[in-house]
């Protein structure tokens, strides 16, 4: 390896810079102030060049792209008709001369975000109008890891719906139900999208946990940053956001985002484990999460709805940690109901 080799690998930053070229030039909205500034971003180094090479290969083989037709698919970026000779000349110039390749990019710049385009559609035969929707069910007392198209790994908790749709914009999930962990592969030009009850949120590639309640969505990141926002707000008024880092959580419910609180990998992964983890926890978030695990769900009187927990429980058999939790709290289990199992005070 030469040092010229070496010196004109992309870095990290040239390799983000890259991504969201492509993702500008595939928007509909492209300039031709867009295409002069990538022009002269690309001129710029061979770094750089290689980088949007290397970025482009991941979305599809741009090799491909020589069996399409382009020249009828596109025809404004057909070139005049010339000698064969002349051809051949010019083929040979533009192997080496490259303020020829950077005109060429800029003129056809239509032409760059098509190829990109169809390069796509060559990767992830969701693209397009080929889009369809998986879905990933796991039953009360099962666990289940996906691999994703991306190569973005999910843990479905008990209890849980995750649908999956991707695009060649965005990523996007909804979490109909029940608890995941996502660890997302980095795509700067594409982001990974979920929707879960009140929260949307939104990474390029990081690690968190969601968990959907009744009430309320919880959201957990354990690596990288997250951005969590209101799935919808109050007439007139801009949805709530926050950018969220590792260790740390936040609620979002009817009510709008919580305050942003502390958290571990410990305690937001505790049932990969198989067991729930409380430090302080009011006793209706500890029910919310026991009752993924309980066949007749469990409620608090509203006396007893903020007693803290404190404790690590077993889930391998949910109806004694209940039982555990009840006495530790000096509370009457009421089973009266097949429905409904009640937490209240003691009867004095």
């Amino acid at each position: 390896m030469t040092t010229a080799s070496v010196q004109e690998a992309p870095n990290d930053e040239q390799l983000d810079q890259a991504c969201a070229w492509i993702a500008r030039l595939r928007s509909d909205k492209v300039s031709s102030t867009d295409r002069r500034e990538f022009a002269k971003w690309l001129s710029v180094s061979a770094a750089n060049r290689r980088a949007f090479d290397q970025m482009a290969e991941l979305w599809g083989d741009l090799g491909a792209l020589a069996h399409l037709p382009i020249d009828q698919l596109f025809p404004e970026s057909r070139p005049s008709p010339k000698p064969a000779s002349e051809q051949q000349k010019n083929a040979r110039t533009a192997a080496t001369d490259s303020r020829r390749f950077i005109s060429r990019w800029t003129i056809s710049g239509g032409l760059v975000a098509a190829c990109l385009a169809i390069a796509l559609w060559l990767g992830n035969p969701w693209s397009f109008g080929g889009l369809r929707e998986q879905t990933y069910v796991t039953q009360v007392g099962e666990t289940r890891t996906v691999t994703l198209a991306d190569g973005t790994l999910v843990q479905l908790n008990t209890n849980t719906e995750l649908r999956v749709a991707y695009s060649r914009e965005e990523r996007h999930t909804r979490l109909l139900r029940g608890e995941a962990y996502f660890d997302v592969v980095r795509q700067t030009a594409r982001p990974f999208t979920v929707a879960a009850g009140k929260a949307n949120i939104r990474v390029l590639g990081t690690e968190f946990n969601v968990e959907r309640n009744p009430e309320n969505t919880r959201v957990s990141v354990t690596d990288g940053v997250v951005a969590v926002s209101e799935a919808e707000s109050s007439s007139g008024l801009h949805p709530e956001s926050v950018k969220l880092t590792k260790n740390q959580k936040i609620s979002v419910s009817s009510g709008g985002l919580s305050e942003v609180g502390r958290t571990s990998a410990e305690e937001a992964l505790d049932w990969t484990r198989g067991v729930l983890v409380f430090e302080h926890t009011p006793l209706a978030e500890v029910l919310e999460e026991l009752n993924r695990y309980l066949k007749v769900p469990a409620a608090a009187d509203p006396r007893v709805r903020d007693r803290l927990v404190s404790g690590t429980f077993e889930l391998s058999d949910p109806d004694n940690t209940l039982k555990a939790i009840a006495a530790a709290l000096d509370l009457y289990q009421d089973d009266s109901d097949p429905k409904l199992t009640l937490l209240s005070p003691q009867h004095i």
